[in-house]
């Protein structure tokens, strides 16, 4: 049986961005790197006068992902960079991401700008999506229009991944392989 997907974002599950500025979560590092991505939003500096973005990562989290029993997908903004950037921070191999048409492009039922292509990269396949900004309605969306099981795992952006969402993905995955219930006569 093919491995349910991960869908991950970084900023929020892996990089808490909205924890107190001067206050790094415990068992996180502080990085600051300059991914050409965050150079380019500011055009009219030269590189050299654009200020690192900050990011803290915990190291933990990288054998903590490779554990689950999970195809890892980058699921972020960061796309290929977090590649660069994010995995050699955690340890992790290359892993696939998902290429956006379009970044922050609003959706004409409210939707996640990245809702209706997780579920199109999906295909089918059983999915969690680990994210900071998701809702309701996504999770409503996808129940309705995706054919396999799929998740969503609302991450607080101020904490970011701890042990406990370990668990639950853990045990999430581990729900697909037990029989379902035969319905009551």
């Amino acid at each position: 049986m093919t491995q349910p997907l991960l869908l991950l974002d970084v900023d929020g599950p892996l990089n808490p961005y909205a924890a107190k500025p001067h206050r790094r979560p415990d068992g996180y590092r502080t990085h600051r790197v300059k991914p050409a991505s965050w150079v380019a939003r500011f055009p009219r500096r030269p590189a050299e006068h654009v200020r690192p973005l900050r990011l803290w990562i915990n190291p933990d989290h990288g054998p903590q992902l490779l554990s689950l029993p999970f195809e890892l997908v980058w699921a972020t903004t960061w796309m290929d960079e977090a590649n660069t950037w994010i995995g050699p921070l955690l340890g992790l191999p290359r892993l696939p991401w998902i290429a956006w048409p379009e970044l922050h492009r609003e959706d004409p039922d409210g939707l996640h700008w990245k809702t209706r292509h997780l579920v199109a990269r999906a295909a089918g396949r059983p999915f969690v999506w680990v994210d900071d900004e998701l809702g309701p309605q996504d999770t409503e969306w996808i129940a309705a229009h995706h054919p396999g099981d799929a998740a969503t795992f609302r991450i607080d952006p101020r904490v970011g991944l701890r042990e406990d969402d370990f668990a639950t993905l853990r045990a999430w995955a581990a729900s697909l392989d037990e029989p379902d219930e035969p319905d009551e006569p």
